[in-house]
C-alpha cells in the first residue's frame, strides 16, 4: 500500500472492519491489506489440545510468560528457520505491531527454557476479539505451549473470537475452521461491541 504512512490508529481501525496486512516478503517496504474470502478461526469453546500436549504443559518443561518479550518474539517470527526461509513480517509490521504493543492492543506469549526465548507467539488485541499474528519455535512443542496458554488467557478474559487469519495443518489439530468471510464480519461485529481483559499471567 502506498499514500500516507499507516499509523497503530489507521491498522486498529482496518482490524475492525476485517483486513489486516502483509508484505510480500521480509525485506519489500510496500505492505497491502488482505480480507480472505475463507477465514480462519479458532473456536475457544471446541479448542481440543492433545493428549501429548497436555502432558507437556502440565510437565512444567518451559516457563510461560506474557508481555514480557513482545519486539523479541517478533523478530523470532520474522527470522528464517527450515521450511519457513521468508517471511511477510517486514520492518514496517515490526514497526506497526510494536507501537500497538506500547499502547496496549498487542500481546505477546512467551516460552523460555533455562532463560532462552525458545517459542512464542503475537497477536492484536480489540473489543473481545483476538488476532493471532505468527508463532515461532526453537524448541519442540514451544509454540504449541504458547498457544494453549492464549487460549486458556483468553477464555477468562471473555475474549469470544480467535482470529487465526488462514488455516495450516498446525492449527487444524486444535480445531481451527474457516468460515466465509460474511460469517467471520458478523462475529467480529458481535466481539468488538463486547469488552475483554488481558489477563495477568
Amino acid at each position: 500500500m502506498h499514500g500516507p504512512r499507516l499509523t497503530p490508529q489507521i491498522l486498529l481501525r482496518a482490524y475492525a472492519e476485517g483486513l489486516f496486512p502483509m508484505a510480500e516478503r521480509r525485506g519489500d517496504p510496500v505492505l497491502y491489506w488482505v480480507s480472505p474470502e475463507k477465514r480462519g478461526i479458532l473456536p475457544l469453546d471446541t479448542f481440543h489440545v492433545p493428549h501429548r500436549l497436555a502432558r507437556t504443559v502440565r510437565s512444567h518443561r518451559f516457563t510461560v510468560t506474557a508481555d514480557r518479550a513482545f519486539a523479541d518474539v517478533m523478530r523470532s517470527c520474522a527470522a528464517p528457520a527450515q521450511g519457513r526461509e521468508e517471511s511477510w513480517i517486514n520492518d514496517e509490521i515490526l514497526r506497526l505491531y510494536t507501537a500497538l504493543h506500547v499502547g496496549g492492543h498487542a500481546h505477546s506469549i512467551e516460552c523460555w527454557q533455562e532463560g532462552e526465548l525458545v517459542g512464542g507467539l503475537y497477536g492484536v488485541r480489540l473489543g473481545a476479539a483476538f488476532f493471532g499474528e505468527s508463532m515461532f519455535s526453537r524448541a519442540r512443542d514451544a509454540s504449541k505451549v504458547a498457544l494453549v496458554h492464549l487460549v486458556d488467557a483468553l477464555r477468562r478474559g471473555g475474549f469470544i473470537l480467535l482470529d487465526t487469519q488462514f488455516i495450516t495443518a498446525h492449527l487444524a489439530q486444535f480445531g481451527a475452521v474457516e468460515i466465509p468471510r460474511t460469517q467471520y464480519l458478523a462475529l467480529l461485529n458481535t466481539a468488538l461491541g463486547r469488552e475483554a481483559l488481558w489477563p495477568l499471567f
